[in-house]
């Protein structure tokens, strides 16, 4: 006997009729604006999680989709996110030179 877990999150927009063609009819609902933005943050965490175990570019494909809906979410444009990245990186540099530093910092 197999065992099922039941399982509540956001999903790509397609996803229910993959399911149904499974013969599970899923139960769906459409999330307020706060839900949602709940959902997203969590699915960005899973992606994570997931990235840090198959380390592959359809995972990160996945993370950059959940970065772009949180954007939406938060009417974030490209362009800013854009921008703040640049300034960063002028500002900061980015991770090409792979430094790891040890430091003590205030709690």
């Amino acid at each position: 006997m197999v065992t099922q877990k039941s399982v509540r999150k956001l999903v790509r927009d397609n996803i229910t009729k993959m399911i149904r063609q499974r013969g599970v009819e899923p139960d769906i609902f459409v999330a307020t604006d706060e839900e949602y933005g709940t959902f997203l943050k969590e699915k960005l965490v899973e992606e994570v999680h997931e990235f840090l175990e198959s380390e592959t570019v359809e995972e990160l494909g996945d993370i950059l989709e959940v970065i772009e809906a949180l954007c939406a979410w938060k009417e974030f444009t490209p362009t800013q996110l854009k921008e703040v990245k640049e300034h960063k990186l002028q500002e900061r540099g980015g991770f090409s030179k792979k430094y790891v530093a040890t430091f003590s910092a205030p709690l």
